[in-house]
């Protein structure tokens, strides 16, 4: 039989991708019930505590050892009496069979459309009766804290619903979800925290739900009013509150989930104040750095992924110097490692990354200085530097790029991403240095002074720049080939469809294997090729040493040529600009 102890153990709940952090006994913190296979909700408070009477005062026998036995095996006297427990041998084999036979006709509650009927009828009942006695004995809390108490625990035990996500779609139909949706509004900020919480967990990426299921019930929710009630709770819950920073949390793991959804995520963007409210929580002055100001980073940064709409209302809102004043900080600075702060300026980063992708973007960020504190980052910085060269290679990328690559020269960023460039790097950074020289020989002006200072980088210290490019075009070169030759030997073995199935996979190990940044360099070269007889000459001389030519580079341009099928305004200008440099190659 199971002891005291056990019956009032919390239930083990399943892990998710993010847990709120427990700041207190984590058995004082609120977890949402789920449902016994008997259909009752499992006990989620303390466990059963009996107050032991003062060690003066005793009555009756002393208690025994804790280590004696009183099992059946100690023998019996003649008499079939027993010396130990208190029971027969033959007693306690009738008491183990009855409780063995008690345990098998307690079948499992099927959980099936009559039982979420008769759950959805409870649950209406409940708010129902809650609502009538709120009204009623409006000044007399303790004649509704009882229906309260009931309503609390029939939200918790929507928890069940999570592993049985095929009744989402009734769910919906009977009412019940707009039934939740409508208690984020309730008066006592506790139930609305229950259902924020519910609904988190019914919308979890690891529910395993249908696309489908899930779709009917994220609809329901948001024709319930689902992201205004949100928003206004984000309002009237006070993060000093500890029940109240948990609703906070919750509500964010919504937008998160919701999120998921590129329609979803642009219509809280565009429709809602999430990310005016957003803008402001971050900002705010904090130490240590809490889990919901990491999270509300995450949330903006997910939201600006999703969208390009996003990201222009988020410059539109001088979001992009907000972002870049928070990094300024961290100039010199790193956060610790492995904290909610190092997180935190990860999603910062990845927010700016996201916005500077786009022309109102990049506008604003050179507005904001943001040229000017990555290099800053990229000459001083430690945990900023990759991430801030990463994003100046972001900024200057596209065809809307060319005032972020005069403001690079203007702040002397040529000597720092050069410098950079001749020291040992890792493939990432090499791979984002490589785009920032692409995308200043693409974009900067012909003739102007920015364009002569960066030829004149490359050119200058006996071209010595131009033998690292040369010496790592070999590097990569080797690796596409190794790929390239498995590549062949598989589709010898295949016909044309096996062929095709593959062609997404072997065009990833390509670019695993380093044809992104062999590419690159071959555009680098051919615009040097092009602008500077000196450069062309060393180029083909460093060629020649080992009997190749620049046909090798023309190869790889025409490949990217014969790759771009689309006919969008940037793509027909990388076209031009290849057919262009091909020309000087031949």
């Amino acid at each position: 039989m199971s002891s005291l102890d056990d019956l009032f153990k919390k239930p083990a709940l399943p892990s998710n991708k993010r847990k709120l952090d427990a700041s207190r006994d984590p058995n004082e913190i609120y977890k949402a019930a789920k449902l016994s296979a008997n259909g009752h909700a499992k006990n989620n408070g303390k466990a059963a505590a009996v107050e032991k009477a003062d060690d003066d005062v005793e009555a009756g026998p002393s208690t025994p050892p804790d280590d004696e036995d009183y099992g059946p095996d100690i023998p019996d006297d003649e008499e079939g009496r027993f010396f130990g427990g208190g029971v027969t041998q033959e007693e306690n084999e009738i008491l183990d069979y009855m409780e063995g036979q008690k345990s098998a006709e307690v079948a499992p509650e099927k959980i099936d459309s009559a039982w979420l009927r008769k759950l959805a009828l409870n649950f209406e009942k409940k708010i129902t009766k809650n609502a009538e006695l709120r009204a009623k004995f409006e000044n007399e809390p303790q004649k509704f804290m009882g229906s309260e108490a009931d309503l609390d625990a029939d939200i918790k035990a929507l928890s069940i619903l999570a592993e049985h996500p095929e009744l989402y779609g009734e769910f919906s139909k009977l009412g019940c979800v707009a039934s939740l949706v409508s208690l984020l509004a309730h008066e006592n900020t506790d139930i609305a925290i229950d259902a924020v919480e519910i609904i988190s967990e019914l919308t979890d990426e690891d529910v395993e739900a249908e696309q489908e299921q899930w779709t009917v019930l994220v609809d329901a929710m948001i024709e319930a009013d689902l992201l205004d009630l949100l928003i206004s709770n984000f309002a009237r819950l006070n993060e000093n509150n500890e029940s109240d920073r948990s609703g906070i949390y919750h509500a964010l793991s919504v937008l998160e989930n919701l999120a998921s959804q590129t329609s979803l995520a642009e219509k809280i963007g565009q429709d809602t104040s999430v990310l005016n409210w957003l803008l402001d929580r971050i900002p705010k002055k904090e130490s240590p750095v809490s889990q919901n100001k990491r999270y509300a980073a995450e949330a903006i940064a997910i939201l600006l992924q999703s969208s390009p709409l996003n990201r222009k209302k988020l410059c539109e809102l001088d979001g992009v110097d907000l972002l870049l004043q928070i990094l300024a900080a961290y100039r010199k600075r790193d956060p610790l490692k492995g904290t909610e702060e190092e997180e935190f300026v990860e999603n910062i980063f990845d927010s700016l990354t996201c916005v500077v992708d786009e022309p109102e973007g990049k506008q604003k960020f050179v507005e904001a200085e943001g040229v000017e504190l990555c290099l800053i980052m990229i000459k001083e910085g430690k945990m900023s530097k990759s991430r801030a060269l990463r994003l100046i290679d972001h900024a200057l990328n596209g065809q809307n790029g060319s005032g972020v690559c005069k403001r690079v020269v203007e702040a002397a960023g040529l000597k720092v991403v050069f410098g950079m460039f001749m020291k040992q790097q890792d493939g990432q950074t090499t791979e984002h240095l490589l785009g920032i020289f692409s995308s200043l020989l693409r974009l900067l002006p012909a003739n102007s002074s920015e364009r002569i200072r960066t030829l004149a980088k490359f050119v200058e210290k006996d071209y010595e720049k131009l033998g690292k490019l040369v010496k790592l075009r070999r590097d990569y070169a080797a690796r596409v080939a190794v790929v390239d030759n498995e590549i062949r030997n598989e589709q010898t073995k295949m016909d044309a469809e096996e062929r095709e199935e593959m062609a997404d996979e072997w065009d990833s190990r390509r670019l695993d294997a380093g044809l992104f940044c062999l590419q690159t360099i071959d555009v680098i070269l051919a615009w040097l090729v092009a602008e500077d007889d000196g450069a062309c000459k060393r180029i083909q001389s460093l060629f020649a040493d080992r009997d190749e030519s620049l046909a090798l580079v023309e190869a790889t341009i025409q490949e990217q040529l014969d790759a771009i099928v689309g006919d969008t305004e940037e793509e027909t200008m990388t076209k031009d600009m290849l057919s262009t440099l091909v020309q000087f190659l031949t």
